[in-house]
């Protein structure tokens, strides 16, 4: 995988992520774990996926291919705009208006969206980010048919920005309500985030609700570490596979490494 060269674009591509996750949150039906307030990798950057607006279904699309924003409908109407760093106030506009000549009007608080400044927008490091994405997603797509149990779609957060995707044991934590899919199921979440407050640098990350201490005692692959600084999860620095001779593998041995861990541990306290 190249070295690192859109720190610069990620944020701005950010926002533009979470003007659409608000449509589709306004939009969308619910789904558990609010899936339906995250995106989709697509085959040129990310989308909604098709949202119902009856009688006729909608999408937004980041085609970071062509550097456009896309709408389309199910009734023929269709629009592209140029990405090129537009403010958040000005993305959400240009959004807003194309959706309401279709005569859909989402209800979004504009608050978070009011800064007029423009972004930084680098075509070159923007297309390489989306070439990342779709690397990693093809190979959690490889990981996510090795699992026998439930999974979620892999959804890109906008609020955060990561791309994840979680894995069920099919155990209730106890003393959650069960009705709280949120807090009920145990889950493991694995993911990819271009850098935050906790971590300012890519990383791939797995975490575990509940966290179970023993998980810790667990080798991790080269480069990879236990992180217990603001949340408690293994990570993978992005640059380790940069460099390594088999990325590929070593980013698979990290998430089978430690799926492989946190299963051997539910299955034997599922036996007490």
């Amino acid at each position: 995988m190249p070295p690192v060269s859109w720190g610069a674009s990620w944020p701005t591509l950010q926002v533009y992520a979470q003007v659409l996750g608000k449509v589709r949150r306004a939009l969308a039906p619910r789904q558990k774990h609010w899936s339906h307030v995250s995106l989709r990798v697509s085959t040129t950057g990310l989308t909604t996926s098709p949202m119902p607006h009856p009688p006729f279904l909608v999408e937004l699309a980041l085609d970071l291919v062509a550097h456009e924003w896309v709408y389309q409908s199910s009734k023929g109407t269709a629009e592209r705009r140029p990405l090129g760093g537009q403010s958040p106030a000005a993305f959400l506009a240009e959004v807003t208006a194309v959706l309401g000549r279709d005569g859909l009007h989402p209800e979004i608080d504009p608050a978070p969206f009011h800064d007029e400044r423009v972004g930084v927008y680098d075509q070159a490091a923007v297309g390489e980010f989306a070439a990342v994405l779709r690397q990693i997603y093809m190979l959690m797509s490889q990981f996510k048919g090795e699992l026998r149990g439930e999974t979620s779609p892999i959804q890109m957060w906008p609020h955060h920005f990561d791309l994840a995707m979680l894995a069920f044991s099919g155990r209730l934590v106890e003393g959650q309500d069960p009705a709280n899919e949120e807090y009920a199921d145990e889950q493991m979440n694995f993911g990819f985030a271009p850098a935050d407050a906790s971590i300012p640098e890519p990383y791939f990350y797995i975490t575990a609700y509940p966290f179970q201490p023993q998980l810790m005692e667990t080798p991790l692959p080269t480069a990879a570490y236990w992180h217990t600084a603001g949340f408690t999860g293994a990570i993978l620095p992005y640059a380790a596979l940069t460099t390594a001779e088999a990325p590929d593998q070593l980013l698979l041995g990290f998430w089978r490494t430690v799926y492989g861990a946190w299963e051997k541990i539910v299955k034997s306290e599922s036996k007490r």
